[in-house]
């Protein structure tokens, strides 16, 4: 189990700066007339995230907290993961949130992955959500996760997240 918690520490740790760029991030859009949307389902967001390292937990814990025999594999595309999760945060710049923030009036971000995927961080989301388990063999968090992260995005949030970019007026083509 102490494998388990270095790895938690350490994406817990990551989430924690990642959370303070976002306050921040925030403040800088909202104070130049930015709009949050999609408020009512982002405390939804927040639960699914912490419902998984609780769910993870337990799995691992039931399982004696025993690494899978690929782990290496596992953890070595999580962490290429985190370096195209920074790639991204930094491709974003200030625009980059957990939250869906828009300033009207700003360009869309065409940089970075954005050049040729549509919404990179949650593809990012869904592929820790379904790596960070495998690492432990907690096959059942995995699924059950990715499953609930689709349902949620697929359905919810990225609908919401492209309602509010077409109130940008411009776009970087």
């Amino acid at each position: 189990m102490t494998f388990y918690w270095l790895i938690t520490a350490v994406v817990l740790m990551q989430r924690g700066i990642e959370l303070t760029i976002a306050k921040r991030n925030e403040s800088w859009i909202k104070n130049r007339g930015g709009m949050e949307y999609g408020e009512e389902h982002y405390s939804w967001i927040v639960f699914l995230h912490a419902a998984f390292f609780a769910v993870l937990t337990v799995e691992v814990w039931l399982k004696g907290g025993a690494v899978a025999a690929t782990w290496p594999l596992w953890l070595s595309a999580f962490v290429a993961v985190q370096l195209f999760r920074i790639w991204v945060l930094v491709s974003l710049g200030r625009f980059w949130n957990t939250k869906i923030l828009v300033l009207p009036g700003e360009k869309l971000v065409k940089k970075g992955p954005y050049r040729w995927i549509k919404h990179p961080n949650y593809w990012i989301v869904a592929s820790e959500l379904v790596l960070l388990p495998l690492i432990f063999n907690a096959w059942m968090t995995a699924v059950l996760f990715t499953i609930l992260n689709g349902i949620l995005l697929l359905f919810v949030r990225i609908p919401k997240e492209e309602a509010a970019l077409q109130l940008l007026v411009k776009s970087d083509d």
